[in-house]
């Protein structure tokens, strides 16, 4: 059992399958992700020209990834609009880590497929695809397609809420059902926000709170980001 200020138990597993450029399965407490990198020689055709690469990400749960058996989204006939918007936030963190113009010509494919579902889905999705994503850029620098590393820093995303008047890190599905108030923050190494999703789900948050969920939220990507160098073998 966890403290309320601590982390779920974290543990990445680096090249769980054999045929992407990069591929970690992350497990976060109970939420379980597999993450995958792929690369495509080609940006996106609005970016011909550009002198940068892309990176972008798509999300999507099991359908047994949750108490409830969710459809598949093949069977509705419709992106789901949650899924979506995900996707989004997490390409946007993994792009705030990347020099795109040291990518230029190619385009990186995040895929984060939600195994087991117990909180912090998506945090998970982007401690895992950042995991993923620089085993694939090693691969193109042993490849010699790229000259040096376009990774500006690392970067780590974690939950913290409130929840019966506690502060809590790395929310469970439970703690964050019962949440007052609840955040996802993703910041790299220096401490530099790159995405912050907040709701106040029973009153508003005060700005003192908003100011120490932050910082509850930066000494658990701390951790986090430790656990990613190591498992990279990085210093």
């Amino acid at each position: 059992m966890k403290e309320p200020l601590e982390l779920r138990p974290i543990k990445f597993t680096r090249n769980y399958l054999k045929n992407p450029e990069g591929s970690c399965l992350i497990e976060m407490g109970n939420t379980i992700v597999l993450c995958t990198a792929s690369v495509q020689s080609k940006p996106p055709a609005w970016l011909q020209g550009a002198g940068q690469g892309w990176i972008t990400a798509e999300y999507s749960m099991l359908p047994r990834s949750t108490q409830e058996r969710k459809p598949r989204e093949s069977r509705i006939g419709k992106l789901d609009s949650r899924s979506v918007e995900i996707s989004r936030i997490i390409g946007r963190s993994l792009r705030g880590a990347v020099d795109l113009s040291k990518i230029a010509d190619y385009s990186i494919i995040i895929d984060c497929d939600v195994l087991q579902a117990d909180g912090g889905t998506r945090t998970a999705a982007i401690n895992g695809g950042f995991v993923a994503l620089y085993d694939a850029i090693r691969f193109l620098i042993e490849q010699k397609v790229l000259k040096e590393n376009p990774v500006l820093e690392f970067i780590g995303s974690v939950s913290v809420g409130i929840v019966n008047g506690e502060y809590h890190l790395d929310l469970s599905y439970e703690e964050d059902s019962q949440a007052e108030v609840d955040l996802n923050i993703t910041m790299t190494e220096s401490g530099k926000i790159i995405d912050i999703q907040g709701t106040a789900e029973k009153r508003p948050l005060e700005r003192k709170e908003l100011d120490e969920l932050i910082e509850l939220a930066w000494e658990g990507i701390k951790e986090i980001i430790e656990k990613e160098k190591d498992v990279l073998g990085v210093k």
